[in-house]
C-alpha cells in the first residue's frame, strides 16, 4: 500500500494564499498532512481557505481546484484566539487572526479529517483539535479524533510507547475505511 502526502511545514504566519501554491505545486499529492504546531495550522489552513479553481483563468494553474481530498491533523495549531491559541497573534490584525482561526471556517467543503492528539501536551493543547473536531461534526463533514492521555508535544510516531504507537493503525484504518489505500 501506499500513498503521497503533502508535508506542510511553513511558519505559522504564512498568508492563506500560501497552501493554495503549496498544493498545486504538488497536485500529485491527494492530501494535506501537518505534523507539527505550524504544519498543522497550515494543514487546516489548506483544508478551510480553498477555491474550487477558475475555469476562465489564463493560467492553467488557476483552473485546478487546490481543496485537498483529506487532512490528517497531528497535534495541529487551529486557533489563534486565547485561551487556546498555541503563540503568534498578539500584535495580528483582528480580521487576519479571525480568517486563521480555521475552527471558525469549517464548512461542508471541508474534506475529511483525522485528528491524533495527546492529553498531556502542553505545547499545543488538545482543545485545538477539540474545535476543529466540532467544527467539522456541525458541518457533517466525516472526521475522526484520537486524543492519547499520556504522550508529550510532537510525539511523532511514537515507537517508544506501546499505546501510543498505535495512532498510525488508527490512522491506517481510517484511510482505508475512506478508500484512501489501495493496494498496488
Amino acid at each position: 500500500m501506499s500513498l503521497a502526502f503533502l508535508m506542510l511545514t511553513l511558519p505559522l504566519t504564512v498568508a492563506a494564499e500560501e497552501p493554495r501554491v503549496e498544493l498545486l505545486w504538488a497536485k500529485g499529492a491527494p492530501g494535506a498532512v501537518g505534523t507539527e504546531p505550524a504544519g498543522g495550522h497550515l494543514a487546516s489552513t489548506a483544508g478551510t481557505h480553498f477555491d474550487d479553481g477558475k475555469a476562465d483563468a489564463e493560467d492553467s494553474i488557476d483552473k485546478v481546484s487546490c481543496r485537498p481530498d483529506f487532512l490528517i491533523l497531528c497535534y495541529p495549531v487551529v486557533t489563534l484566539e486565547p485561551p487556546y491559541a498555541h503563540m503568534g497573534g498578539k500584535d495580528a490584525d483582528a480580521k487576519l487572526v479571525e480568517s486563521l482561526c480555521n475552527e471558525k471556517q469549517v464548512t461542508d467543503k471541508t474534506p475529511p479529517t483525522f485528528l491524533f492528539h495527546t492529553d498531556a501536551d502542553r505545547g499545543v493543547v488538545p482543545e485545538n483539535s477539540m474545535l476543529f473536531y466540532l467544527a467539522l461534526k456541525k458541518a457533517k463533514v466525516p472526521a475522526e479524533l484520537h486524543i492519547y492521555e499520556k504522550g508529550n508535544h510532537g510525539v511523532g510516531l511514537a515507537p517508544g510507547d506501546p499505546i501510543l504507537k498505535t495512532w498510525p493503525d488508527r490512522l491506517n484504518g481510517w484511510l482505508e475505511t475512506r478508500g484512501l489505500l489501495k493496494k498496488q
